[in-house]
């Protein structure tokens, strides 16, 4: 079996940081959030990397690993109180999404497992396949919950009147 070497993961991780930072921000939405969210997927990579079986797999292993990290902290809300975001400082990092917010704003009002897949679908680019490995879902699941997402999206869009 062969294992993915730490150089090559580490190089990974530092290629691929904004992607991560921006699937984690869409679920999240704090950017104090996605950040540790970030971190603390990174440091579970780099601790678990020999649990990994096939190192070209990297990039659904890693995502998995994230939404999983994601999807922990969303639970935890209930017992954690936010500071305001008035109160925090601005850091370098930018909220990724657009201004007006409406799409995202939609993708958000999904259920959640919808909203994951169309978020690594459209996001974060990967494949149906990838989505299915990462979720832990079914090939069919996740083109089931892609379409009916979708089409939930197109039925609220068409609402809107495009200036």
């Amino acid at each position: 079996m062969s294992q993915i070497r730490e150089a090559d993961l580490t190089r990974f991780l530092v290629e691929e940081q904004a992607r991560f930072y921006r699937l984690a921000y869409s679920c999240l939405k704090n950017r104090e959030e996605a950040l540790n969210a970030v971190q603390t997927a990174v440091c579970t990579a780099l601790e678990k990397r020999d649990s990994l079986r096939e190192p070209d797999a990297v990039r659904t292993w890693f995502y998995r690993i994230l939404v999983n990290v994601c999807t922990d902290q969303l639970r935890q809300r209930k017992r954690v109180a936010f500071v305001p975001p008035e109160a925090l400082d601005t850091g370098s990092y930018e909220d990724p999404l657009p201004e007006d917010g409406s799409l995202a704003r939609r993708v958000d009002a999904l259920p959640a497992e919808v909203g994951t897949i169309i978020r690594l679908r459209f996001y974060e680019d990967l494949s149906l396949k990838e989505i299915s490995a990462v979720t832990g879902c079914t090939l069919s699941t996740v083109k089931t919950r892609l379409y009916t997402g979708l089409k939930k999206l197109r039925v609220s869009l068409e609402g809107v009147e495009i200036e």
